[in-house]
């Protein structure tokens, strides 16, 4: 049997190590490798990266957006009225070096980081800001969880509160409130109407006064609306000239005492 040489075995462990320190990282992913325990300046990838195990540890870290479903936060308003809130976290990493050595998980970091900031912000705001003003509580918790995630190589590039649970005993506070607000806005509407139609027939009225004829012409055209629609009617015309005469015949005794 043919021995084979210690240069061939010595020759084949360092492929088979060469080999196994291959490591192939996607477009999105970043390898930070810590050489005898001490932090590489640059972090390596995407592409073909050698790692000397057990020289070196590589921690992949990747770069796409994250989306992070921040549980329902009990949160008590400015003006005291309890509610559940929860919302939605978009956030990536910018800097993989100080997302693993600045912090020990960045992602349970950044939760419990979403969380803490949802109730402190939302706490200083009373409901109606709160049901009203979500564009701007939603930038306000993006710039402070941007600001606090900064130093860990976190970017956060969005938050959206994504639902408020109410009481019910509020939601009922509220419809009634919203109704009356309907209600008044009707009243309002009715008396605008009233005073434009009073306006108007004070016109009409001032334009007849000066031309009694036309309200014979009314008169006729009355008469003509109510036999198209209503045609068993029985009308008796009153001429307005008698009714002239009436009321003059009237008045002149009150004027002669």
């Amino acid at each position: 049997m043919a021995m084979i040489s210690p240069a061939l075995i010595v020759l084949f462990i360092v492929a088979v190590y060469l080999l196994s320190s291959i490591k192939i990282l996607a477009e999105y992913e970043r390898g930070v490798i810590f050489r005898l325990g001490k932090l590489l300046p640059q972090p390596k990838g995407p592409g073909v990266v050698l790692v000397f195990v057990p020289l070196d540890r590589m921690v992949k870290v990747s770069l796409r957006t994250l989306v992070l479903d921040v549980p329902p936060q009990d949160v008590i308003t400015r003006d005291n009225v309890s509610v559940k809130v929860n919302a939605v976290l978009y956030y990536r990493v910018t800097e993989p070096r100080r997302a693993i050595v600045e912090v020990e998980n960045f992602h349970y970091a950044t939760s419990q980081l979403a969380q803490t900031t949802l109730r402190s912000v939302l706490g200083q705001v009373e409901l109606d800001d709160l049901l009203s003003e979500r564009e701007r509580l939603n930038r306000e918790l993006q710039q402070i969880l941007d600001q606090r995630t900064d130093p860990w190589g976190v970017k956060v590039s969005a938050v959206e509160v994504k639902h408020v649970d109410l009481p019910e005993n509020m939601q009922r506070a509220m419809a009634k409130q919203a109704e009356a607000e309907r209600e008044r806005r009707a009243k309002i509407i009715h008396a605008e109407g009233e005073l434009g139609a009073s306006a108007k027939l004070s016109q009409a009225a001032a334009i007849i006064a000066t031309e009694p004829v036309t309200i014979t012409l009314r008169y006729l055209q009355t008469l003509t609306e109510i036999a198209a629609e209503k045609n068993s009617t029985i009308i008796f015309p009153l001429p307005i000239e008698m009714l002239t005469l009436l009321k003059s015949a009237v008045e002149k005794p009150r004027t002669e005492p």
